[in-house]
Parts: C-alpha cells; structure tokens; sequence
C-alpha cells in the first residue's frame, strides 16, 4: 500500500528540459529597483526563456509579458530573435522591467541604427528610482515619530 509521501513524489512536475540556443549571441544586461537582468539574443523563432522557464510560466501576468516583449514589438523583430533571460532579486513588476531594459539594451548592441526608436520610447534610460534608505532618529526614511508638545 503506497504511503502519504509516495503519493506527493509521484504528484511532483517533472522538470521540463528547455534546449539553450547555441552559436553566437548578443549579451546585455538591465536594472531597475533591486533587479538585475541579464539577456543572451540569438538569432531564432522568437522563443523567450526566462531563468529555464518558457516566459508563459515564469510571468502569469499576461500585461507584464507585452511590457518585457515592448522593445521587440517596438522594432517589429518578435520573431527573429531567441531570448535567454537570467533574472534575479526584486518583486515580478521590477524583474519585467529590468527584462525590457536588457532586450533593449541587447537590441541596440546588435543594430545602432535602433537607437533613436527606443530612446523615444524610453526603454534604453535606466530607472534610477529606488527605496530610500532609513535615517536615524526617524522610523522610516521620513516617518518621524509623533510630536507631544506637553
């Protein structure tokens, strides 16, 4: 008689194995918040894996999926490219955008004629907003505590 633990085993996802591009690429790298992102294009279908995971399942959001897509939709070359991305740190809204700064990024080092297209659209500028730090004295980086006058 199988056990509770054997079920759970048997329950698990197989990893499924996703084949890497190979030959030549262009690399970059994008920021925003605490989020770093790094792109590899190859020449390809148009396929976009993110950290071994097809786009669809690592980013359930499908408005976040058109944001990391904007600069290729942006060129009109969605499909001429293979996307390997490595995100890491921050929250899935900062990981897209640092995404979309990496491909653009990426884009650019392939073609510099795209250069104006993208700088109009603000995908090449890096978003220098961040969390700013606590100060002492206060609670948080603003907050102060409460004022008693008597």
């Amino acid at each position: 008689m199988p056990t509770k633990k054997d079920d759970t085993k048997a329950k698990k996802k197989e990893k499924v194995e996703i084949a890497t591009p190979g030959g030549k690429y262009n690399y970059a790298h994008g920021k925003r918040k605490t989020s770093i992102a790094t792109a590899r294009l190859y020449k390809g279908k148009g396929v976009i894996t993110v950290n071994n995971k097809p786009i669809s399942e690592y980013v359930s959001v499908k408005s976040l999926i058109g944001v990391i897509k904007s600069p290729l939709k942006q060129l009109g070359v969605a499909d001429k490219y293979d996307i390997t991305l490595r995100v890491q740190g921050g929250g899935i809204s900062s990981q897209a955008e640092a995404m979309r700064h990496a491909i653009a990024k990426g884009l650019l080092d392939i073609d510099p004629l795209n250069k104006p297209s993208l700088k109009s659209a603000g995908m090449l500028t890096r978003d220098s907003r961040t969390k700013e730090r606590k100060k002492f004295g206060l609670k948080r980086a603003r907050k102060a505590p409460q004022f008693s006058k008597r």
